[in-house]
């Protein structure tokens, strides 16, 4: 009686070893390239329309046109100091430092695209 009670502890124990490497592998999808590229727009349009501060309907309809199209530059009827509050905000974001925030500042400002 004492050695089936053994025998199948031990039994236990190595079911555990060997299923427990495959319930601890990660199984979590990396999200693709174009999902990421999708998300980095979709937080670049989200910080240029809090940078306008707009709300509701406005920023509703700014996020529509600002993801349909190029993301990149602030739109060009913002004034200068919205233009730098909203890049500024866009690469904090990207968390750009050094030379990077420099040239992307930079592009951004003029309204290139990147």
């Amino acid at each position: 009686m004492l050695q089936r009670r053994i025998s199948f502890v031990l039994g236990l124990v190595m079911l555990a070893a060997i299923a427990l490497p495959a319930i601890a592998q990660d199984t979590t999808k990396q999200p693709s390239a174009a999902q990421q590229a999708q998300q980095q727009k979709m937080k670049d349009c989200n910080a240029q329309a809090s940078a306008k501060g707009l709300k509701g309907d406005d920023r509703q309809k700014f996020m529509s046109t600002c993801l349909s199209g190029s993301a990149s530059a602030p739109p060009a009827k913002m004034t200068q100091q919205e233009k730098m509050t909203a890049c500024n905000k866009e690469a904090s974001a990207k968390g750009l430092k050094g030379d990077d925030r420099q040239k992307f500042m930079s592009t951004c400002l003029s309204g290139s695209t990147k």
